[in-house]
């Protein structure tokens, strides 16, 4: 397969899973929380770089095209750990712990909580949750880049 290609279905990765996020958001009705959010930047970035390597023919833009998929993955996989209660996240996008709370302080936080929570699982398909399915998918187009940027 030529750099080009690769590239290509590198770009079209993350334009399938933006898409996918703005469906599940505007079609579906499962708006994003904050950790959500944060993974659909570097897909912006990446389908930014890959527009650009193929018109320009510049393929060692791969290399940054590579960068961009491994931090969407990256945010991907700490946020499924704070779906799977594994660790913490932000304090202003978790339940936390309540544990210790007075009643005010608990009420207080309950009160000012955000709408929609990242350490909730809002959709999953066999057992993986929709940050779950980001990392793994942005894992094969962080190969496909990789693979672009070592052809080069």
């Amino acid at each position: 397969m030529t750099t080009h290609r690769l590239i290509a279905l590198a770009t079209l990765g993350s334009i399938a899973l933006l898409g996918g996020a703005y469906a599940f958001q505007h079609l579906g009705g499962l708006h994003p929380c904050k950790m959500c959010l944060w993974q659909r930047w570097p897909h912006v970035a990446a389908i930014a770089i890959g527009l650009i390597a193929m018109a320009t023919g510049q393929h060692k833009l791969a290399w940054l095209g590579f960068i961009a998929a491994m931090a969407t993955a990256g945010i991907g996989l700490y946020h499924t750990g704070v779906e799977q209660l594994w660790w913490e996240g932000p304090n202003s996008c978790t339940s936390g712990s309540t544990v210790g709370m007075d009643v005010d302080d608990l009420l207080d936080k309950i009160m000012n909580a955000p709408l929609v929570r990242c350490d909730e699982i809002a959709w999953s398909l066999w057992g993986l949750s929709m940050a779950a399915w980001n990392a793994v998918l942005s894992s094969l187009c962080a190969l496909f880049w990789l693979i672009a940027g070592i052809r080069r």
